[in-house]
């Protein structure tokens, strides 16, 4: 009987470029076609004669893992503490696409958070905002946008955002600031529980992406010994 083949979903945007030297050491290669800007396609051939990759939205990464659609994937652990899918499992944190999410609002307003008890908030975050705010005895009325939402306080749509930081620049060129610090955040491999169990060769590229972060993890720890020393 002919081997199934293995779906690994990659996400379109910030996360996959750091990716893909991770996945080539743990024998996940794509094949001519995935890095030309031109090609709308998104399923593509590897190396890997039983392995195809698709490359889709961050979010639907875990959907498709979740689901058993794919059976590995990389995405966000934002994505992973927003959809809490019991089917998904995050065995390794692959140490890149570092950043954070946070809450931000414009800069000659900051400060008024504490002293309301109901907030209009756009992000594409509503569950992770929701929590961060019940935590503070806040309800937030989440206004759900898929992007531009550093221009949802000057339009009138919301008084703050809930969005990705990395460097911040974004933010102050619209004239926010940060005023709360909710999730760091970086990449994670993600496999479908079911296939884990049932599938051996899932259970083999875990491990192989475990030994190269470990690997790189030690190597960065011995960097930081000899500059210190």
């Amino acid at each position: 009987m002919p081997q199934s083949s293995l779906t690994f979903a990659v996400p379109k945007g910030r996360i996959l470029e750091e990716a893909l030297p991770v996945m080539a050491r743990a024998g996940v290669v794509p094949e001519d076609g995935f890095h030309d800007k031109a090609n709308r396609a998104l399923s593509f051939a590897t190396t890997r004669e039983d392995m195809r990759l698709i490359r889709v939205r961050a979010f639907d990464v875990a959907t498709f893992v979740a689901h058993g659609a794919a059976q590995l994937g990389i995405v966000g652990s934002d994505v992973i503490e927003e959809f809490d899918y019991s089917d998904l499992y995050a065995p390794v944190d692959l140490d890149i696409g570092h950043c954070h999410l946070a809450v931000a609002e414009p800069a000659d307003g900051a400060g008024e958070v504490r002293s309301a008890s109901h907030l209009r908030v756009a992000t594409k975050y509503p569950n992770l905002t929701r929590r961060h705010f019940e935590a503070m005895g806040i309800q937030a009325e989440c206004v759900k946008l898929n992007g531009a939402m550093e221009l949802a306080p000057s339009l009138g749509l919301a008084g703050r955002i809930v969005d990705l930081v990395s460097t911040g620049q974004t933010l102050k060129d619209n004239g926010l600031v940060e005023t709360s610090r909710i999730l760091d955040i970086s990449a994670r491999l993600i496999v479908n529980r079911a296939a884990l169990k049932t599938d051996p060769r899932v259970a083999a590229l875990v491990e192989a992406f475990r030994e190269d972060a470990e690997s790189r993890s030690s190597s960065a720890s011995g960097s930081a010994e000899k500059s210190a020393a």
